[in-house]
């Protein structure tokens, strides 16, 4: 029997079975794809600077900063392609998951600087997709079934990869950096695995045709959207713009530290245990912030919450400067962390609200700015490290833009806002 012939009740409990079952693929999705494919260089990166005591390729903290360039390099580069891909998105994400495995193998057989360099740029690229993909495909099908409240649970998943690969690495660590890549790739294609079939699956019911958005919900909606009119279309095209814009300004502010945390508590703390837990601190406080974000009002202002988010992390990145210690380092990850993919949810709702289920290239564009702030932020902090020693001018430099964009933010939130495309059924 299928759904249309099923009770309301066990409607419902379809409903809730998909949303989860759809949350969760992503959350892995992600978890490999960002957590894995992108920063798994971070807890591994001081191995790679101390590899020769194990007798494996070193590399110096220039060069490491160029690898971390190159891969947010090959973030921008894959975010601006998203808005000409047409291929489907639970087809996009079934790729990007098998070349982020394939990839992450790549970084552990190999020695050649240039081949790692070549390697991060497409594992860059690759992660972009996925995540723009992976965040239409999952947002989209919560929003069918009317399942908002899980779409915290999908951008957990860098949260969870940061955490299990930061805990790995502290724990294994002693074998180096190369088989360290080795054994995230192989924990990436068994994940992949796991989550390979829900990408594939065609559901019974066609979009809109849930409890939570009905058909005469859709015809509304595209009635109130028929009456909005050339004004509020440039007034969603100002909103686009902004995002586009505001929304790469935490690329550069985060960077620093996600880039070289590790390093920058293991110089700031020698000898001590704590530097390895740093990590992993910032990817639990990540999953907790992913999750309380979820759970704000709707209609609160993604754009003051963005704000509010940015300060968070400028606050956490000035404790890390001016309270170098155990304590200072883990409230400060901390900080930083809490609002992290919070940041990501809201610009993507936002692109939601402005572009409705034609998303994908707004948050591939908004996703190149972030990209943007990344591949400068190492170029900048790696040769004012190796000048001064020390990584607290640049640090501050990245509080400083997190402000200035939060301030941004502010201003842009006291403007008209633009109409949403979206029905009015929560789905913003």
């Amino acid at each position: 029997m299928n759904d249309f012939a099923s009770s309301p009740a066990q409607l419902v409990a379809n409903d809730r079975h998909a949303a989860r079952r759809a949350a969760l693929a992503c959350m892995v999705t992600l978890a490999v794809a960002l957590g894995i494919g992108r920063f798994a260089f971070t807890p591994l990166l001081p191995l790679m600077l101390h590899g020769a005591a194990l007798g494996q390729p070193q590399i110096d903290i220039q060069h490491g900063g160029w690898l971390a360039s190159f891969n947010y390099a090959g973030y921008f580069l894959g975010a601006v392609g998203c808005a000409a891909v047409r291929v489907e998105p639970g087809r996009m994400v079934r790729l990007g998951l098998i070349g982020t495995a394939l990839l992450t193998l790549a970084m552990g057989v190999t020695n050649a600087f240039w081949v790692w360099a070549l390697v991060r740029l497409v594992a860059g690229a690759v992660s972009a997709w996925t995540f723009v993909f992976a965040s239409q495909w999952g947002l989209r099908r919560l929003a069918e079934l009317g399942a908002h409240g899980w779409s915290g649970v999908i951008y957990t998943g860098p949260g969870v990869g940061i955490v299990g690969t930061g805990l790995l690495v502290s724990a294994a660590g002693g074998y180096g950096a190369t088989a360290g890549w080795i054994g995230f790739g192989v924990i990436g294609a068994v994940l992949a695995a796991l989550v390979w079939p829900v990408f594939g699956r065609r559901e019974d019911r066609p979009i809109g045709q849930t409890i939570g958005l009905s058909a005469a919900t859709q015809q509304a909606s595209r009635s109130h959207a028929a009456a909005s009119g050339a004004a509020s279309e440039r007034s969603r095209q100002g909103d686009a713009f902004w995002l586009v814009l505001l929304y790469g300004v935490p690329g550069f502010g985060y960077i620093i530290t996600a880039t070289f945390l590790p390093v920058i508590a293991r110089h700031a703390l020698p000898g001590s245990p704590w530097p390895d837990l740093f990590w992993p601190m910032f990817g639990a406080a990540l999953i907790v912030g992913a999750l309380l974000a979820a759970r704000l009002p709707l209609h609160w202002d993604n754009r003051t919450l963005l704000a509010g988010s940015y300060v968070l992390q400028a606050a956490g990145i000035a404790l890390g400067i001016i309270w170098p210690t155990a304590g200072g380092f883990s409230l400060g990850s901390m900080l930083i962390g809490l609002p992290f993919t919070a940041i990501t949810l809201f610009a993507m709702r936002e692109a939601r609200r402005l572009r409705g289920d034609h998303a994908a290239g707004l948050m591939g564009y908004a996703t190149a700015a972030y990209g943007i702030g990344q591949i400068v932020g190492p170029l900048v902090a790696a040769p004012i490290a190796a000048r001064t020693g020390s990584f607290s001018p640049a640090l501050w430099l990245a509080a400083g833009a997190l402000l200035l964009g939060a301030a941004g933010l502010v201003v842009v939130a006291r403007k008209p806002r633009a109409r949403s495309r979206m029905p009015d059924c929560g789905c913003s």
